[in-house]
């Protein structure tokens, strides 16, 4: 479960897609399958959580990890770079960005 502390040591990854409203419920059913088969499933994974805006334009997705390596080897694993390309193909684009909890109220 998702716990949002300054005392958290891993690494968290906000990662942001863009995307129209008619790709929207494809990309969020390509995410959760990847989370639910792939990603939960490797060595480091604390937690994740997938949100969608009002419009329907971006999806944004908040994940923790215990180490910064752990998150890159998922990247690198081959099933998760075959459904990249795939996530990539449903969206304008993504980008994942690491960050430290400096404040949590």
């Amino acid at each position: 479960m998702l716990k949002i502390s300054k005392k958290f040591q891993g690494q968290t990854v906000i990662t942001t897609f863009e995307m129209t409203p008619a790709t929207a419920d494809d990309l969020m059913e390509a995410l959760e399958d990847a989370f639910d088969k792939v990603v939960c499933k490797q060595p480091g994974f604390i937690a994740a959580a997938l949100h969608m805006n009002d419009a329907r334009t971006r999806i944004c997705n908040y994940s923790q990890w215990e180490s910064r390596g752990d998150y890159q080897a998922m990247l690198r694993s081959p099933e998760m770079r075959e459904r990249n390309r795939v996530i990539n193909g449903l969206c304008r684009g993504f980008e994942p960005v690491m960050y430290e909890v400096t404040a949590a109220v």
